[in-house]
């Protein structure tokens, strides 16, 4: 079985925790949060939820209520039926679209749509379905990059989950090398099935995809592949923050860099480091509270 404690509280409060989340260097794995708006017309009204895959113990409850800075919202906890959070938590989404991507779940019906882009992504272990609004973000961004004569020879998408801004990039850029990686090894089992139901060929050549297990930028393979002229990071704002100086190392100059996974008020320390790694923003996009963030390495 599995247990959810939720709480509710104005959106400043649940953003500052989930900040102290990304900054708790100790926290349990076996914890998972998410944070979200109530409803589109309550925009400042958030919830916070904590999954876990045992009752809450004290010790667990008390971890949660240190992220808060004054005194913890009342949680309400509850045990779960047995299933997958991650796919419950994700089941009943609607389509979305985003720049040139029409996003859906098998439960609902392919874009015919001249021009639109369709992937079709199920509820599962890994992050990434394109509901997000940093997925969603990402995908915009992708579209715009495009339209802006970006050429892409060789990409990779660092924590890539369902494997989606990689399959993105490919029909895009459809003669590129492609590496994805993730640090969760449910990811390439993930990520293949998704690529068979998308007609994404899996291979070392060009318009293929590598898939890999790893840590950041951390793997032989990651590192045999490079440099890359496009690198996509949609993951949190501290390891992004912690992994700018690999990225700007494994891009050619001139090369790109499109993150994602940072709130608004985390965009400054992020654009910060990936300067200090010799980059410069090239474009911004907010989708509600998340930063989308476009960079370029420095050609000298």
């Amino acid at each position: 079985m599995s247990w959810k404690m939720t709480a509710l509280a104005p959106r400043p409060v649940i953003q500052a925790a989930l900040v102290a989340h990304e900054d708790a260097l100790d926290w349990d794995p076996e914890i998972v949060l998410s944070g979200s708006e109530i409803a589109e017309n309550r925009p400042e009204d958030w919830r916070l939820e904590a999954w876990l895959t045992h009752e809450p113990t004290p010790t667990d409850e008390a971890a949660i209520a240190a992220l808060f800075a004054g005194a913890p919202p009342r949680f309400e906890i509850e045990e779960l039926p047995e299933a997958d959070w991650l796919v419950v938590s994700q089941q009943g989404l609607e389509p979305i679209r985003a720049g040139r991507f029409h996003v859906h779940t098998p439960d609902h019906p392919a874009s015919d749509e001249p021009g639109v882009i369709d992937f079709a992504i199920p509820a599962s272990q890994a992050f990434g379905t394109g509901q997000h609004a940093t997925t969603a973000g990402c995908l915009a961004m992708l579209t715009h990059m495009k339209a802006r004569g970006v050429m892409v020879r060789n990409c990779a998408d660092i924590g890539t989950g369902t494997g989606l801004l990689a399959f993105a990039a490919l029909a895009l850029w459809p003669r590129a090398l492609a590496t994805a990686s993730d640090i969760d090894a449910v990811c390439p089992g993930v990520v293949e099935a998704n690529a068979k139901a998308n007609n994404v060929a899996m291979g070392p050549r060009g318009g293929e995809l590598v898939m890999t297990v790893a840590d950041g930028m951390d793997h032989p393979l990651l590192t045999a592949r490079g440099p890359y002229d496009l690198i996509m990071a949609n993951i949190l704002a501290a390891p992004l923050v912690a992994l700018a100086a690999d990225f700007g190392a494994a891009l050619v100059p001139g090369g790109h860099l499109l993150l994602a996974g940072l709130l608004e008020t985390q965009e400054a320390a992020v654009r910060a480091a990936c300067r200090k790694a010799g980059m410069r923003l090239a474009a911004r996009m907010v989708n509600g509270d998340w930063s989308i963030l476009w960079l370029r390495k420095r050609r000298g």
